[in-house]
């Protein structure tokens, strides 16, 4: 048995990016990576960035999550779950992976390098690791000796609780580690694609970014989550005033006593690929309930909002308030609109063919813009849900990941 440890004092290179919307009682966290909080706020309505770093660590508790994630029963997994109360008063969550499994791990001397993983639209962090141990990026990264820290953005299962307008931070020890990589999925990729675009200094702070089926426009996107852009706001609300698609009880006994049977889990996962794309070949189907259980795991309404407003324009701008309000948020009658070609980080893009929400064609379109782009990659026959569940991954796309991590130390 190998454990993949390392000294908590030495753990802590966080960096946390949420994709929403926030309105103005939420905004901002100030929480930035050894940068002055006040200098570096950025403007109300755009794609937050949680970043909670290089502070000291005051309170955390272990929990294992192993039941709760539905792990395949050969690992055996422990979880530090650290949950960060943030200027903004939410709580966000953060679960490092600690795995304890049978096979021969590689073991770094001193600090490990640090690898966050953020997940997409109405995912949870859970996205990187609910796979089998083989086929999950979060163990394999972590076996191969990385410090895995994965995300979960505002308002989803594992990020909903608040402190009642309570302004206080949790301070968290620095780890020596200056730079970190960053993995997005879906919409992981468009907040890193606004936030390293609008923050230079922070954005000098990756390593490299990869970007798995990489979102910037919905103009030719084909899923049926694109239907929202036909339906007025006041139909979205009806879902919720400030959360969407919520998980709770009756998703996941519907999950656990209808996906789980049979020829049903066929109907479950035909649910997910018309969102996604078809791809039934390269999905573990018999993990269909396990992946219904923890998908939806909700967002903010204002989110969906914004992402309506994104299909509509086809353009990757600001959150729309309207008039006035945009003069107060802004400074001008419209949203600003978020320019990638600003972003200078290495970037590494992999792309799928049949993926019915980054298509292809939204690809194409972004692909000039991504300035450092040190490597992209076309898959044809992924859908949007392959980057993260696909059995093939490892091979197709996860040992790149690892050689180009290795590359740009």
């Amino acid at each position: 048995m190998v454990i993949i440890s390392h000294s908590l004092k030495s753990s802590l290179k966080i960096s946390i990016f949420s994709s929403d919307a926030f309105e103005k009682h939420h905004f901002p966290l100030t929480l930035f990576l050894g940068l002055d909080p006040l200098a570096q706020k950025m403007k109300e309505g755009f794609y937050t960035v949680f970043l909670l770093c290089l502070f000291q660590l005051k309170s955390f508790k272990i929990q294992s999550l192993a039941i709760q994630l539905n792990l395949s029963p050969e690992v055996n997994a422990g979880f530090r779950n650290l949950t960060m109360k943030t200027e903004c008063c939410f709580i966000i969550s953060v679960t490092e992976v600690l795995l304890v499994w049978n096979i021969r791990c590689i073991s770094l001397s001193g600090p490990k390098p640090v690898v966050f993983l953020q997940h997409g639209l109405l995912a949870d962090g859970s996205s990187w690791i609910i796979n089998l141990a083989t086929n999950s990026l979060g163990f394999i990264l972590a076996d191969a000796g990385y410090d895995v820290w994965i995300g979960n953005s505002r308002g989803n299962t594992w990020s909903r609780r608040h402190v009642n307008l309570s302004v206080h931070q949790e301070e968290f020890w620095k780890t020596g580690q200056e730079k970190l990589y960053y993995v997005g999925h879906s919409e992981g990729t468009t907040t890193a694609f606004i936030t390293f675009s609008t923050m230079p200094q922070l954005a000098q702070r990756i390593k490299m970014y990869f970007a798995l089926a990489p979102v910037a426009t919905l103009k030719y996107a084909q899923s049926l989550l694109t239907k929202l852009a036909l339906l007025p706001d006041a139909v979205i609300k009806v879902f919720g005033t400030k959360e969407f698609i919520r998980q709770n009880f009756f998703a996941d006994l519907f999950a656990a006593e209808f996906c789980s049977q049979g020829m049903l889990s066929e109907f479950c996962g035909n649910l997910m690929f018309e969102l996604c794309g078809f791809n039934e070949k390269n999905l573990n189907m018999s993990r269909i309930y396990v992946y219904i259980t923890h998908a939806p795991a909700g967002t903010s309404v204002q989110n969906i909002i914004h992402w309506k407003q994104v299909i509509k324009s086809g353009k990757l701008k600001a959150y729309d308030w309207g008039i006035p309000s945009n003069k107060v948020h802004y400074d001008q009658d419209t949203p600003p609109i978020y320019n990638v070609t600003d972003m200078q980080v290495p970037t590494a893009m992999w792309s799928g063919g049949n993926d019915w929400l980054a298509d292809p064609i939204d690809v194409d379109l972004l692909l000039p813009q991504v300035t450092n782009l040190v490597y992209h990659k076309v898959i044809p026959d992924w859908n949007h849900l392959d980057f993260i569940w696909g059995l093939n991954a490892p091979e197709r796309m996860y040992n790149e990941i690892l050689d180009l991590m290795r590359k740009n130390t």
